[in-house]
């Protein structure tokens, strides 16, 4: 079909567009990226505007309509997730050392397998890596262009699912992640001090090939 064609049909009228954004929403496991919902929706959709209608209609209820990345998904509001402990305990029983891996790689990333070690001051096991690795809380980035090009870690969009997360930088400080006994008071690598925590870097690789 033509360009010229298509401009023949006009776009379904908002609120219909706003129903197709629903059923697509909540038919999907996954977050659904705006460019996903285009190709999905009828030529001349605009699936972001319906979601601005769709968010408001959500306020309030049990469930919402929220951000993941840069996707989009229908998730349990936030003040009723305890209705979901029990299911969450039982799948992600995680070991200390792949807790603490995890927290290095969310607040340190792009960070290679040296510098977890380096940080957490005792080595990493391969098989906690797999761990996360297989969860797909964690992924592999980009290599370091130093000598023996290191692989990194960063974490990953199904991570931020999970932990119902916009961004990375949404995670809280490192100060609080102490207090939980999560990570110890060793400095970081660099220097950083507490003044520096809640400076997440190297976001802009966090879903970059």
């Amino acid at each position: 079909m033509t360009d010229t064609e298509k401009s023949l049909f006009e776009a379904p009228p908002l609120a219909e567009q706003e129903r197709m954004v629903e059923a697509i929403l909540f038919a999907s496991v996954e977050p659904v990226t705006l460019r996903e919902m285009e190709e999905r929706m009828p030529h001349g959709s605009d699936p972001a505007e319906a979601l601005v209608y769709l968010r408001k209609r959500y306020e309030g209820r049990g469930v919402r309509v929220v951000k993941v990345g840069d996707a989009w998904a229908i998730r349990t509001a936030p003040d009723l997730a305890f209705l979901m402990q029990k299911e969450t305990v039982e799948q992600r029983k995680l070991s200390r050392a792949a807790i603490e891996t995890l927290a290095i790689v969310a607040y340190h990333q792009p960070v290679t397998r040296a510098e977890i070690e380096e940080i957490r001051g005792v080595a990493v096991s391969r098989g906690t890596i797999d761990q996360l690795l297989e969860m797909e809380w964690i992924r592999f980035g980009r290599r370091r262009m130093t000598p023996g090009r290191p692989v990194t870690f960063v974490v990953t969009q199904q991570f931020l699912d999970e932990f119902g997360l916009e961004s990375a930088r949404d995670l809280p400080g490192l100060k609080e992640l102490r207090a939980a006994g999560l990570l110890d008071n060793r400095p970081m690598p660099g220097g950083a001090s507490d003044d520096d925590d809640e400076d997440v870097t190297g976001q802009s690789e966090l879903f970059e090939d």
